[in-house]
């Protein structure tokens, strides 16, 4: 039986309009000055609305949400950000994982990162904390973290070593489901530049090489692409997505997001890959074309189900 799930990524959806300069005395200052000469404009709570809205129409197994829904990451944001999870739906059904934007500086946890824990959370009986697994039938969600402080003007990512450890048992468990890694940044070198890079992309490529998986799924560019990374079972598909709350005014991707269908076939998984896109009058969001995709898997002597995984 085919299974849905979706993901948007960078909705960056907090207002800093009632910010005080006392809040910025750090790097927070360059993002508060970004936002009120260009990220205010570009993006917008309106958009926002209108994906929720669209989203709202379909059955989804899982909401994936990649990152970067603060500017500067201060606790009234992420205020404003649990508020806004809890209108796109309840925990179990809507997962996250932080974005360089959310983790600018070091803040305590009671404020920021608690306030989303649910929304982080793995199933339950499972340790807190990341990666993260969360199970739906035959599809297995596998978050990462590559969220930390930088220097100024930096806005790279890092998973650590205990990360990159569990993800290995993480994959190896869960071989013969339909795997799904989720992570803020890029684990594909070459993709941004090195200011905004994944630090350590070749290492989390060489677990997922070693240990395999069937997609990936990355924001923070504010662009769509598809790439790809070799795999144990087969090459592993890396999918981008746009920031879901941008306008498209200074010459990025307009808002986007992705809508995923998941069977097994003859040959091995079929992966429909479904893209939304904000309408030219900003009015809604509209089909913008689909794809499928057939990822052969070798047979793995030992699982119940008899099959490819």
């Amino acid at each position: 039986m085919a299974q849905q799930f979706a993901q948007l990524s960078d909705p960056h959806l907090s207002d800093l309009g009632g910010v005080k300069a006392s809040q910025l005395l750090s790097k927070r200052l360059l993002s508060y000055l970004s936002w009120r000469r260009k990220r205010r404009f570009e993006h917008r709570r309106e958009v926002l609305d209108a994906l929720a809205e669209d989203i709202a129409g379909a059955e989804l197994d899982q909401l994936l949400v990649t990152g970067d829904l603060t500017h500067t990451g201060l606790p009234e944001e992420f205020r404003q950000a649990q508020q806004w999870l809890q209108q796109l739906g309840p925990a179990d059904r809507v997962a996250v994982t932080p974005g360089n934007h959310d983790a600018l500086v070091r803040d305590e946890p009671r404020h920021t990162f608690d306030l989303w824990r649910d929304y982080m959370a793995p199933d339950p009986g499972r340790e807190a904390g990341f990666p993260s697994l969360r199970q739906r039938g035959e599809l297995a969600f596998i978050g990462l973290s590559s969220a930390l402080p930088t220097p100024p003007l930096m806005a790279s990512g890092r998973v650590d070593a205990a990360q990159l450890n569990a993800l290995a048992a993480l994959l190896d468990e869960t071989r013969g489901k339909f795997r799904v890694v989720y992570i803020h940044h890029s684990p594909v070198q070459g993709v941004e530049k090195w200011r905004k890079a994944l630090r350590n992309a070749d290492a989390v490529a060489a677990v997922l090489a070693a240990h395999g998986a069937e997609l990936v799924l990355h924001g923070h560019g504010h662009r769509a692409r598809r790439d790809q990374l070799p795999g144990r079972d087969g090459d592993i598909p890396v999918v981008a997505v746009p920031s879901a709350s941008a306008m498209g005014l200074y010459g990025a991707d307009m808002a986007a997001y992705n809508r995923y269908r998941v069977e097994r076939g003859d040959k091995g998984w079929q992966l429909n890959v479904a893209y939304r896109r904000l309408r030219a009058d900003r009015q809604g969001f509209e089909a913008a074309g689909d794809e499928t995709l057939v990822l052969p898997r070798r047979h793995q002597p030992g699982l119940d189900s008899g099959v490819a995984g």
